[in-house]
């Protein structure tokens, strides 16, 4: 009787993974690590803790500043595995940013307490990193049906388990995230240090500095369409009603223009830093 009930419950894991997945893979499109990653950091920043846990991060093989292309591998890396990788990856990419997290406390002189491996703060970066997901879905393909976007709650949850987030402490409801999600901006506090660091990464200034005098504003204005009040208000971007509707208008078009590609081309980079990963992994060399 054991056994046949395990076998059911594993039956009906695989059917609810295979949905998640097919779903997925509908929906990801891999230009939104390119055009909205650093607004997404920006949202994870935004509470005091995570972002002087960054800013104040003696990890120089992470700081973003110091390593750009690197971070962007594994951090894109990060997102394909969460979504859409194997456990054997998960857990070997949590081992691995653990490593790392050990290092990330506060220390005596942090204007504010920290510790990377607090599940609350890793419930609000998890939680920045589903929103930036559902808001791109919806940005570029239209508004997600209940059921849809209860399956990719569900999967969202890997996002936060491939961390410290344990599964009874992710949101059971898509009408429970909402009320979390609000909660949480209103604990945004952005002060000048941290909003320069943002800033700079929203202008491309970690980035040689032809390519960020030639895209840094335009790199600016498309993040900036994905980041909500009060975190805009907070770091002092300008967007009116012209700008949104524009933003709005383009996103729609883009995801328009991506839909009828192949699942591997829209993927781009997602899945390419996924392999990168699992490459990194089987030879045994650093993952992030």
């Amino acid at each position: 009787m054991g056994d046949d009930v395990g076998d059911l419950i594993r039956a009906q894991r695989s059917a609810e993974r295979a949905e998640e997945i097919a779903l997925l893979r509908r929906k990801i499109d891999g230009i939104v690590v390119l055009i909205a990653g650093p607004a997404n950091v920006a949202l994870q920043l935004g509470w005091p803790e995570v972002g002087y846990g960054v800013v104040e991060s003696k990890v120089d093989s992470g700081k973003v500043t110091k390593h750009p292309f690197k971070r962007f591998r594994t951090t894109v890396g990060y997102l394909g595995v969460a979504l859409l990788g194997s456990h054997t990856q998960r857990m070997a990419y949590r081992k691995a940013i653990n490593e790392q997290h050990r290092q990330v406390r506060s220390t005596p002189d942090s204007p504010v307490k920290y510790n990377a491996f607090n599940r609350e703060l890793q419930l609000w970066v998890a939680s920045c990193i589903y929103y930036g997901t559902v808001d791109a879905f919806t940005k570029m393909h239209g508004p997600l049906t209940r059921d849809e976007e209860a399956i990719v709650l569900r999967a969202g949850a890997r996002i936060g388990t491939t961390l410290q987030v344990p599964q009874d402490m992710w949101h059971r409801t898509p009408e429970e995230f909402w009320a979390y999600w609000e909660e949480g901006l209103a604990r945004v506090d952005i002060d000048e240090r941290v909003g320069s660091y943002l800033r700079s990464l929203l202008r491309m200034e970690i980035v040689p500095k032809p390519l960020y005098r030639a895209f840094g504003p335009l790199h600016q204005w498309l993040n900036t369409g994905f980041i909500p009040e009060p975190v805009r208000g907070q770091l002092g971007l300008p967007w009116d009603e012209r700008d949104q509707r524009r933003h709005d208008r383009l996103m729609r078009v883009i995801g328009a223009l991506s839909r009828p590609l192949p699942h591997f081309v829209r993927a781009f980079p997602i899945n390419a830093m996924r392999l990168n990963l699992e490459i990194r992994r089987r030879l045994g060399r650093p993952m992030v």
